[in-house]
């Protein structure tokens, strides 16, 4: 099994900034895409941010240029910095992890428990 914590969520006001982290432990064979993704209340689960395993990167329009993910492969985490915060931000981040656990394994995509952010004045 893959277990995936996050941590760096918090309270911070528009146009601040924050750095989340995300860091797979477990019985970990391989570890593909990595990403984060955002749910606000009463909307869906979206996707915020995505890295390869070849640090191929992905971002939806609506946070392109603010936000930047990375990944360390040699700790197995992955970091989202988020710039230029607006309060449309604000939504629980979870973070995911498409890993193997033995070889002979499918992939399967882990979850993280998710983490707040808030932004506002």
């Amino acid at each position: 099994q893959v277990q995936l914590v996050e941590s760096g969520g918090g309270l911070v006001q528009p146009g601040g900034s924050l750095r989340l982290s995300c860091a797979a432990s477990g019985t970990i064979f391989s570890i593909n895409a990595m990403g984060w993704y955002r749910q606000a209340p009463g909307k869906q689960r979206e996707l915020v941010a995505s890295i390869t395993s070849g640090n191929m990167t992905m971002y939806p329009n609506s946070v392109k240029g603010r936000f930047t993910i990375s990944r360390d492969n040699a700790k197995n985490t992955v970091y989202l910095q988020m710039n230029s915060l607006k309060p449309e931000d604000t939504a629980v981040y979870y973070c995911s992890a498409d890993a193997k656990s033995r070889p002979s394994n499918p992939t399967y995509r882990y979850w993280g428990q998710g983490t707040q952010v808030t932004v506002s004045s």
